[in-house]
């Protein structure tokens, strides 16, 4: 018998702590072939992903959207036919399946029209923040059911992109009181509106203003630090978190620059490239939303503010659903909890016998 190998002892057959060492193999079994099992389930499922827009008219929304995803998902209001400024908050959606080498995205775009457009902006933000917890109690109305579908409709919002206007100076009262609630309860990503109307003197002073503001009022924006679960995820967030917020120019028009086509704003001073670093951070917000950080938006959404949500909606009753359709007093979608769980950010996770633990 090998000396180095010993023999198995005698609670051998008890789980292993996730601390263990790797038990040592004796040959090949084919355990990497279950990654490529998930990618096929993947790929025949797709993806679900949904984007909360939040900002003033005129600040490139709608183009934004048609940018990152290199469609017209949203269709944009031509120069000159601006219609009547809405008198209230009024949300719009739209969903849109996109696909690309065999992958399908269900991408849900909500825009804001009308947020902080009016004289008294008292309370503007109610609109929104009952949006997003009504698609919470959706969900939850539907996951506590005795029995229910075997994939749920995910209409939660996953992340909101929050337009900060390029006035160079710092973040306005209703920015700072807005954001304060705004990332109690979802993923938020602030960007540079329109980056292109500062100098990159002026973009750089901005943004270290707005991430003074953001310290200062002790608002936590995605990525947040607390989630960080290891060294590379430490080290690739710090690195975001320096350039956020992203100062940013969206175009859905192609232009010849140098014999190659690509996406830009036509200016009398030349061609702003989208895709070009040296003329904006569009890169950076695409690859935080779409090709890093997609499933740990999703991940965050569904173990955090969705969780909060869920353990603050059943302690306020007493009395569970007895079907589609219920809905408790204690609590109306439009009015979204003061204080969400236990803590402001605090993942949990159920266990065997149906209860929650913090980690």
């Amino acid at each position: 018998m090998d000396p180095l190998r010993r023999s198995p002892s005698p609670d051998s057959s008890q789980p292993s702590s996730p601390r263990s060492p790797p038990c040592e193999m004796l040959g090949y079994v084919g355990i990497e072939a279950v990654l490529d099992q998930l990618k096929i389930k993947a790929m025949k499922m797709g993806f679900e992903f949904n984007i909360m827009m939040v900002g003033q008219s005129g600040l490139g929304k709608s183009t934004m959207v048609n940018t990152l995803f290199k469609s017209k998902v949203w269709k944009t209001t031509p120069p000159g036919l601006v219609g009547p400024m809405p008198r209230t908050l009024q949300l719009h959606s739209v969903t849109h399946v996109i696909e690309e080498n065999g992958v399908k995205l269900k991408l849900t775009l909500t825009d804001t029209p009308g947020f902080g457009d009016q004289i008294n902006n008292d309370k503007c933000w109610d609109p929104i923040l009952g949006y997003i917890n009504e698609q919470y109690e959706r969900y939850l109305q539907e996951e506590i059911l005795i029995t229910r579908k075997r994939h749920i409709p995910d209409t939660r919002v996953h992340c909101c992109v929050y337009f900060v206007p390029p006035t160079g100076h710092c973040l306005r009262a209703l920015d700072i009181e807005f954001l304060q609630r705004l990332s109690q309860t979802v993923n938020v990503v602030p960007v540079i509106a329109r980056a292109d109307s500062l100098t990159i003197e002026e973009r750089e002073a901005f943004r270290h203003r707005i991430q003074h503001n953001l310290k200062a009022h002790c608002i936590d924006v995605y990525p947040q630090q607390c989630f960080d679960e290891d060294v590379n995820d430490r080290i690739l967030n710090s690195k975001i978190r320096e350039r956020i917020p992203f100062a940013v120019v969206g175009s859905d028009r192609e232009h010849l620059v140098n014999g190659r086509c690509v996406l830009g704003r036509k200016t009398k001073w030349g061609i702003i490239e989208v895709e070009n670093m040296a003329h904006c951070e569009f890169p950076l917000l695409r690859d935080l939303l779409i090709r890093s950080h997609l499933q740990d938006l999703k991940d965050i959404t569904h173990n955090v503010h969705y969780e909060n949500y869920r353990v603050y909606r059943l302690n306020s009753s007493h009395v569970l659903p007895r079907g589609p359709g219920w809905v408790n007093l204690a609590l109306t979608p439009t009015s979204p909890p003061a204080t969400p769980g236990p803590s402001k950010f605090c993942r949990r996770r159920r266990t065997h016998d149906n209860t929650t633990e913090e980690y």
